[in-house]
């Protein structure tokens, strides 16, 4: 545990160094994953049905908002639709614009959740999005998570009915009929649709509790709810959908949330306290829960040369010959006067 808290702490540090041209790449990779996405699930119009404009796209929304990721995203799925009919691609315009109505009047801030939710389920984990919804934003993340499954299940409508689209002895308003009919009687659709909310709310409202593990215990839950509606809701509305995906599904968005609690919250539940304190109105009663980090111990290592302690030596050896040349007696000095007058003492005492 307590390397996975040092690699964790580490990764952050890096991040916020380098956030600069990471973030960028993260925008890439996922603009890169959405319009391949988009075109492997559509791709009748060639000329955007190409790796290079796939990646000029992704380039441009690596710089950009994500809003322009969401926009692009819409305006590559109109193409395609036009490349199927003229009516095809009316119908996905006013689609898109009553979905961006709905999105904005209700939230505008939560656009990664529209942009992931089509990429989830190329990947096989839907479950992934309305969990992480719930554990890092909120109920109203829910609203653009459905709109993105309406684009998904409407993207995948098209590719099974192109044949009839495009043929010339169907009808400009037959064709809009079956569009119509494709989505609005998609019961698939509205199970995933009902299965994304009550998940989202469903974690939201745990991991917003004050008991221990609410976090972990949300994550579990969003993921059992999620495979318990989606395998009992297909068997009352008869809708053939196969069980081991499902639960396949679930167990990996339940690994996925257990990484972004791991990463984003992290707390150790072990020395959490409980304090009271009031004031002239209200009692307080607080529960502090301290989070898990590592202090990291820098190691500094000190070289000694030879040529270094020989020169220290020799320094030393200096120092003691002159602080015996300060300790050593002051020598008198005697003048030749001085030297003739105690020689003419001597002779003086001499004659007596």
């Amino acid at each position: 545990m307590t390397a996975l808290l040092i690699l964790k702490q580490k990764i952050k540090e890096f991040y916020g160094e380098h956030d600069t041209w990471i973030l960028p790449i993260l925008k890439f990779i996922l603009a890169f994953g959405l319009f391949k996405g988009i075109n492997t699930t559509l791709g009748f119009m060639g000329k955007l049905d190409n790796i290079f404009v796939v990646l000029i796209l992704a380039l441009l929304c690596s710089v950009m908002p994500i809003n322009a990721m969401t926009i692009l995203g819409c305006i590559l799925i109109i193409g395609h639709c036009y490349a199927v009919g003229i009516e095809v691609a009316g119908f996905a315009l006013l689609l898109m614009i009553l979905l961006m109505i709905l999105f904005l009047r209700f939230t505008s801030k939560d656009n990664v959740a529209l942009v992931l939710t089509p990429v989830s389920f190329a990947f096989h984990i839907p479950a992934a999005v309305p969990i992480g919804c719930g554990l890092l934003r909120g109920p109203a993340s829910a609203v653009p998570a459905g709109c993105g499954v309406v684009l998904y299940y409407f993207m995948r409508l098209v590719k099974e009915k192109a044949g009839v689209l495009q043929g010339k002895e169907t009808e400009a308003v037959q064709k809009l009929q079956i569009l119509l009919d494709g989505l609005v009687k998609n019961q698939e659709m509205w199970l995933a649709i009902i299965a994304f909310a009550t998940v989202t709310l469903l974690v939201y409202l745990i991991r917003r509790s004050s008991f221990d593990y609410s976090w972990r215990i949300a994550v579990v839950t969003g993921s059992v709810v999620y495979i318990v509606l989606m395998l009992f809701g297909s068997m009352f509305m008869s809708i053939s959908m196969e069980m081991g995906s499902v639960i396949i599904a679930g167990v990996v968005s339940a690994v996925i949330g257990l990484v972004i609690e791991f990463f984003v919250l992290g707390v150790d539940y072990s020395r959490s306290e409980v304090t009271q304190f009031e004031d002239d109105e209200y009692v307080y009663y607080v529960k502090a829960v301290p989070k898990s980090l590592v202090s990291q111990t820098k190691k500094s290592v000190k070289k000694f040369s030879s040529n270094k302690r020989s020169d220290d030596r020799d320094l030393d050896e200096e120092d003691i010959e002159e602080d015996l040349v300060q300790d050593a007696a002051p020598v008198e000095h005697v003048s030749e006067e001085d030297f003739d007058f105690e020689k003419q003492l001597e002779e003086s005492l001499k004659d007596l």
